[in-house]
């Protein structure tokens, strides 16, 4: 585990973005865990959370060019983790995000911020059924700019309708790489270790997140 995979898992336990229960999902699924990033709603978990972003995304060894947050949630998470990698790895890299609907009046158009060009990054929360990522690719191959990867805070490593996975989905159809802060299986794997001699979750609820795995997961 690397550190920047440690803070978010402490991160998203202490602003509750990271709950541990029984959760019915928009696939019907019961889960035993639920991840919201809207709950990172203050500035220092922005800020954390953005170093997290641009930490992943500099050891996944990506090129590229500028960011591209879909909105509405990417748009602070782009945000953050452009200002992480002028911050912290001495890149000052171009961004912009969408409105989900283009304005007729002033500068007009649906892109706000820097021309969308050269190698693209998007930067969003988690796949589902992979809309947003879509359109995104659109919007970018339309400016004439490339898209290469998705950076995601988690990859819950469970299948869709078929036999792959939403990020093995969105990789297979239109050939990004998708670079996640953590995996289902990081967090598994970080939960199991005590620390400072106490447990961030029960045994039951470890065991609950196992079961799941194993009946839904990939990879």
């Amino acid at each position: 585990m690397q550190d920047h995979q440690l803070t978010f898992i402490e991160l998203a336990l202490a602003r509750d973005a990271l709950r541990f229960g029984r959760f019915t999902l928009k696939s019907g699924r019961e889960s035993p865990y639920f991840f919201n990033a809207g709950l990172f709603s203050d500035g220092e978990a922005a800020a954390v959370l953005g170093r997290c972003y641009a930490a992943a995304l500099v050891a996944s060894g990506v090129e590229f060019d500028m960011l591209f947050g879909p909105a509405y949630k990417g748009i602070p998470l782009v945000t953050a983790t452009a200002i992480a990698l002028a911050d912290r790895h001495g890149r000052s890299v171009p961004f912009a995000f969408n409105r989900k609907e283009a304005k007729d009046h002033g500068e007009g158009g649906s892109i706000v911020g820097s021309p969308l060009r050269g190698r693209v990054v998007i930067v969003d929360d988690v796949i589902t059924a992979g809309t947003a990522v879509r359109e995104s690719v659109e919007l970018i191959r339309a400016a004439g700019a490339q898209p290469v990867a998705v950076t995601l805070a988690l990859d819950r490593q469970e299948r869709g309708q078929g036999a792959l996975s939403a990020v093995q989905e969105v990789e297979s159809t239109y050939g990004l790489r998708c670079v996640s802060i953590i995996t289902l299986a990081d967090l598994i794997e970080a939960l199991s270790r005590p620390t400072d001699g106490r447990s961030r979750v029960s045994e039951e609820q470890l065991t609950s997140l196992r079961a799941y795995r194993d009946r839904f997961g990939v990879g």
